[in-house]
């Protein structure tokens, strides 16, 4: 994410434009409790059985995915970025 005054509101002109699954993330992404459970999460060398469903679920993200090969289940964390 571009270092940029979140609390501007000419930071988020660009908003209008955004679907709503956008603009979810836009404050999930803010929230200091996900971004700590998230790097909990990545430091995991094996996440536990269930952990990515139960942090998914915790936070309401959705993955859908392509069919076939493209479809990678290991590929399912958002990362919140560098945030100033």
């Amino acid at each position: 994410m571009p270092i940029s005054d979140w609390q501007s509101p000419a930071a988020y002109e660009h908003a209008q434009d955004i679907a709503a699954a956008g603009m979810a993330w836009e404050y999930l992404r803010r929230d200091d409790e996900y971004r700590r459970a998230f790097q909990r999460m990545k430091t995991l060398p094996v996440p536990k059985s269930g952990g990515r469903k139960a942090f998914s679920e915790r936070w309401g993200l959705r993955f859908p995915c392509r069919s076939g090969a493209a479809c990678r289940p290991h590929a399912c964390l958002l990362d919140t970025g560098t945030l100033a």
